[in-house]
């Protein structure tokens, strides 16, 4: 069982568009995910134009693998990717239910508090 950063139960971040590592709908890892696709955020415009400007265009369809994002969806995000964001003050609301406990070996909890679109 796959636990996310609270403790409980890691929940599905998107099935539409389907995202994750393994593509079934969850911020999930392994050993194979070397990027660790950890923290299940809901991208925006500002998010999305960095990342190109970094190297990693996800706005551009292409398929059969990839129909592109477009601000509001949800993904997994690579931990790193996410923190360099963040640092550069473009990172995206997270959902805490959603994002692997794994994101904590990258950045604490109160932090990640702050961007939680999950919280009451």
């Amino acid at each position: 069982m796959k636990v996310n950063v609270l403790g409980t139960v890691l929940e599905t971040c998107s099935t539409q568009p389907v995202t994750g590592f393994f593509r079934d709908g969850s911020c999930r890892t392994d050993d194979q995910d070397r990027g660790r696709h950890v923290v299940c955020a809901q991208v925006t415009e500002a998010f999305l134009v960095y990342s190109k400007s970094m190297g990693n265009d996800l706005t551009t369809p292409q398929p059969p693998y990839f129909q592109g994002l477009n601000p509001g969806d949800f993904w997994c995000l690579c931990a790193l990717r996410w923190v360099e964001a963040y640092r550069a003050g473009c990172a995206p609301k997270i959902k805490l239910l959603c994002s692997d406990a794994k994101l904590l070996d990258y950045v604490d909890i109160q932090t990640l508090k702050g961007f939680a679109i999950d919280l009451n």
